[in-house]
């Protein structure tokens, strides 16, 4: 077997098996990963997850759609992210270390923030955060209105193809000081390597993605050697030329592939799916015209509403107790993002969309504690700017057609959205 089956079967093949063996059995939580009805509306299924209990266990894992309990799971430092070390170091270990040998690194490998625990996940985010300050992030709202009013310029037929999925790439490309002329490469490759933060892919979908991630490493590496040559005014040039301790090309590497992976998937989920709920909700969007300064709230309720991100996973690093429950070292614990930004005990009438909702910010769409989202500010100021400027261009913007979703169950957002402007 190859090292790339290798990986496939470890990260994705295995899993898909044991959610496959578990929804035959009946076990209730495997219904999220292989019931076609919940991937179209997963809010039925957190109700009786919520239902079932504060937290439910399943073959495979434990789940909780509760908003404090899914609080305390994120925030607990008796948790951790990432199988790797649990694999390196368990039974199966030689395999994980054949598997993952000469491997590209992508978002979700090693040194990645999402999938490394303090103290190592601590150094890259004191150090990231000395370029992604919220002044930095703020500087960019120029770029952003500047795209904004370009693509609209050409009046998009598909929302998401047109416009929502090319906004957050040019961004990412000014971030990391990629030429205008390959915007179009890296939509490529940002749109081949978000897959990756899904679980459960087929072999077929995992091979396309890492071709595209080692296209990736392979660009950024060269891209290094130019910045550090001739730095630009980009985020990237400044992370590169840090002064005392740096990030070695590996972190660097993670850090810009989780950015172009991350970065691009989960904004453009927030700008179709709001889009789509403002088309959908016209008294909202009338509320909005005549307060545009709600708008920030109004993407704080439409990351409560339908999440970009439905759900993570923890994995116990030390004995502790959450709502009851005693977790021993290994247990995986799902916490339903989704599910917690529609409880009842959180939100007023959590199913009805209001953009005026007085607690909207309580989401956890950006997840809680030390894995807090890095990229939350950028993602909220491209969403306001994004939207307010596309339904101020064309306040009459309507679907036109058959709405269709991606695939992914994990990631929630639009592969495309047809309108009329």
């Amino acid at each position: 077997m190859t090292g790339m089956a290798l990986r496939w079967a470890t990260r994705h093949g295995l899993m898909r098996a044991g959610i496959a063996r578990a929804a035959r059995s009946g076990d209730q939580l495997a219904g999220f990963f292989v019931d076609p009805a919940v991937r179209a509306d997963p809010y039925p299924f957190y109700d009786s997850v919520r239902k079932a209990g504060r937290l439910v266990r399943g073959q495979l894992m434990w789940a909780t759609a509760h908003h404090d309990a899914v609080s305390a799971v994120l925030r607990s430092d008796a948790f951790g992210v990432g199988a790797a070390e649990q694999g390196l170091s368990g039974p199966l270990g030689p395999v994980w270390r054949l598997a993952w040998r000469n491997s590209p690194i992508g978002p979700v490998d090693p040194p990645s923030m999402l999938v490394v625990n303090p103290p190592d996940h601590t150094r890259y985010r004191r150090l990231v955060a000395k370029v992604f300050t919220a002044r930095a992030i703020e500087g960019l709202r120029p770029k952003i209105e500047e795209t904004c009013d370009e693509l609209l310029a050409d009046r998009p037929a598909d929302l998401v193809a047109g416009y929502a999925s090319l906004l957050p790439v040019t961004i990412i490309a000014e971030i990391l000081g990629v030429p205008t002329r390959m915007r179009r490469q890296f939509l490529a490759w940002g749109a081949a390597a978000a897959p990756t933060l899904d679980i459960g892919l087929t072999f077929r979908q995992y091979r396309q993605t890492e071709i595209n991630i080692r296209h990736v490493n392979a660009w950024l590496r060269g891209h290094f050697e130019r910045l550090r040559r001739q730095p630009g005014d980009d985020l990237l040039s400044r992370l590169v030329h840090l002064e005392g301790e740096q990030l070695t090309d590996d972190e660097l590497l993670a850090t810009a592939g989780l950015l172009l992976a991350a970065g691009f998937e989960t904004t453009v989920n927030l700008l179709g799916t709001g889009a789509a709920l403002l088309m959908r909700h016209p008294g909202q969007r009338e509320v909005l015209e005549a307060e545009p300064h709600r708008w920030p709230n109004a993407v704080e309720e439409m990351l409560r509403y339908d999440a970009p991100v439905q759900s993570t996973a923890r994995v116990c690093r030390r004995p502790v107790e959450i709502a009851g429950v005693h977790f021993r070292p290994g247990h995986v614990v799902v916490p339903m993002i989704g599910g917690a930004n529609r409880d009842p005990a959180a939100f007023d009438d959590p199913d009805r969309f209001d953009v005026t909702r007085g607690n909207a910010r309580d989401h956890l769409s950006f997840s809680a504690g030390v894995h807090y989202c890095l990229g939350a500010a950028l993602a909220r100021l491209e969403g306001e700017i994004g939207l307010r400027m596309l339904f101020e261009r064309y306040p009459g913007l309507t679907v036109d057609g058959t709405p269709h979703r991606r695939t992914t169950r994990v990631l929630r957002g639009f592969e495309s959205l047809p309108v009329t402007v």
